[in-house]
């Protein structure tokens, strides 16, 4: 890690919306805010992820939409979600939190029922690896572990690989799928919450990759 990032991870650690328990202390002892995030945000509204959030554009940009929401972006890497939760303090922004954790150990963070939506924004669509990829089986076995019956799961991504993986299971798994969007700049009127830009979406548009969108509940 170069100098740079270790100072911005170290900054991490006085930030008050910067959530970094320790894995050994997690599995050992259980997390305090399992089940008990409304107490983190001072109130009971609906709580979003976005998972493999990066440098927290979608979590902040989603923030800013919407007040009566919580929106907690959750990366296993300190220093990249350093700008998101900056930001957020500097705007004083009390709805936005961040976690590094990692994705498969999110049931040892949030309790059954927990979580109103999932978002995840241009994740790695692992071409070789298919039990990496964000919208695999076993991820969504995972996510139904404290995501609301009724809690929706949102895919947003430049890889038409991943697009057509994640509608194949659906399928399979016979899962509802709520929208599809093969291409959503084609759209005559894009959904503002669509129109947030990740880093890695503003580059991939640049290079001319159309940006696909799935929207889903994790039962018939």
């Amino acid at each position: 890690m170069g100098k740079n990032k270790l100072t911005k991870f170290a900054e991490t650690y006085t930030f008050p919306n910067f959530v970094q328990p320790a894995r050994e202390e997690v599995l050992s002892s259980g997390f305090n805010l399992k089940g008990r995030w409304h107490t983190f945000f001072k109130n009971k509204h609906p709580i979003v992820l976005e998972l493999g959030c990066g440098r927290g554009e979608y979590t902040i940009g989603m923030a800013n939409m919407f007040a009566d929401k919580n929106f907690i972006g959750i990366d296993r890497k300190g220093a990249r979600m350093w700008k998101g939760s900056k930001e957020a303090i500097e705007k004083k922004m009390d709805n936005v939190a961040f976690l590094r954790a990692q994705i498969d150990m999110l049931n040892h963070y949030f309790d059954a029922g927990e979580i109103d939506e999932i978002w995840i924004t241009f994740p790695d669509p692992q071409p070789k690896k298919v039990n990496k990829r964000m919208t695999c089986q076993k991820y969504l076995n995972l996510y139904s572990l404290f995501l609301k019956k009724n809690g929706t799961v949102n895919l947003k991504t430049d890889s038409r690989m991943l697009y057509d993986f994640t509608l194949e299971t659906i399928q399979t798994s016979q899962y509802t799928l709520i929208q599809n969007i093969s291409d959503i700049y084609a759209l005559s009127s894009v959904p503002d919450i669509l129109k947030i830009q990740t880093y890695y979406e503003k580059m991939w548009l640049e290079q001319g990759y159309r940006i696909q969108y799935i929207q889903f509940l994790l039962h018939p």
